[in-house]
């Protein structure tokens, strides 16, 4: 027996070694042909804004081209299922993100595990998200709204840009933590609630910064707070919800790269380097702040903590807004 045991560990060492090598020659020569970039979402959104600007730089570093593919559906769920099930030989990545989180914190009956079902590589960039309010209501200031919010309890009327989106949850988690409930208007997109916003219709959103920008410089909007746990460069001068007086309060949109699960360390490096080389290049800076966004720097570890701390508190948010399907 003690011979037997001997020989089944000698067999198990001998296997361990033979895929860390077979593991190391991979990454050695990878990549040898064009990766896949899948995005959930249409051309000039967000998530593939963001994939094209770092696909473009990365296939500078690879040698390789990184061609992104749209591919939309269900809240991101779609193209996360289709780069979830691929090959993990590393020519299938997916720019994920807080939708990916939400979308399972409302419905946990997804075919795939957003949280386990990817080897993560990096973070790639966030999108601050604003609270804003019309001027009519009177208030300048996130105290100011909550004691409205306190004096009109159930009367308040918020817009986003649907259910389950980052604007929608980022106010069912104001309105949990600030205690008093809130309306729900839901709209078809972000544009069509800010419209509402500016004639008065409702009284206040969480809306990605780009969008609402513009408005507040023109006077038709008043900012607040942005929902970011530092102010971003983008608007250094309006306070976060923490300096505002709600602590851990960060809804930021963000978006990281990942490939299948069992993806290996040695291509998981490489990536995650590449993706660090064009978060450093001036020029990639300039084009996603110009865009209204900003780079996030982290790696695999950085990331897979990101995932697991988003995926608890949409969850705890979802359920208690009673959306969770």
């Amino acid at each position: 027996m003690r011979f037997v045991r001997r020989n089944v560990l000698r067999f198990m060492a001998c296997a361990g070694a033979m895929a860390l090598a077979r593991s190391a020659a991979w990454a050695e020569s990878y990549p040898e042909r064009p990766i896949r970039v899948l995005v959930g979402f249409t051309a000039s959104s967000a998530a593939d804004l963001t994939a094209r600007v770092f696909a473009n730089r990365m296939t500078q570093t690879l040698g390789q081209q990184l061609v992104v593919e749209n591919k939309p559906g269900s809240g991101s769920s779609t193209a996360a299922e289709t780069a979830a099930r691929a090959a993990n030989d590393g020519y299938a990545l997916f720019v994920g993100g807080s939708p990916n989180v939400t979308n399972a914190a409302l419905n946990p009956r997804l075919p795939f595990d957003f949280a386990n079902d990817f080897s993560n590589i990096a973070l790639l960039t966030r999108i601050p998200v604003v609270l804003v309010t019309n001027p009519e209501t009177g208030v300048k200031s996130v105290a100011e709204l909550i004691a409205l919010a306190k004096s009109r309890p159930g009367e308040l009327l918020y817009g986003s840009s649907g259910v389950g989106t980052a604007p929608h949850l980022s106010a069912e988690l104001f309105s949990m933590r600030i205690g008093v409930k809130l309306v729900h208007v839901p709209y078809p997109g972000t544009p069509q609630a800010v419209a509402d916003l500016m004639a008065g219709r409702i009284a206040m959103m969480f809306s990605p910064a780009s969008t609402v920008l513009p408005q507040v410089a023109a006077g038709k909007l008043i900012a607040l707070a942005t929902a970011a746990d530092a102010r971003p460069s983008t608007v250094p001068d309006l306070p976060t919800m923490a300096e505002a007086g709600l602590t851990d309060f960060d809804t930021s949109i963000w978006f990281g790269l990942l490939a299948p699960k069992g993806t290996s360390s040695g291509i998981v490096t490489q990536l995650a380097r590449a993706v660090s080389v064009a978060q450093q290049d001036a020029e990639v800076v300039r084009i996603l702040r110009a865009q209204g966004f900003e780079p996030i720097q982290g790696g695999p570890d950085d990331l897979r903590r990101y995932v697991q701390t988003e995926t608890v508190k949409w969850k705890r948010v979802a359920e208690a807004a009673g959306l969770t399907q």
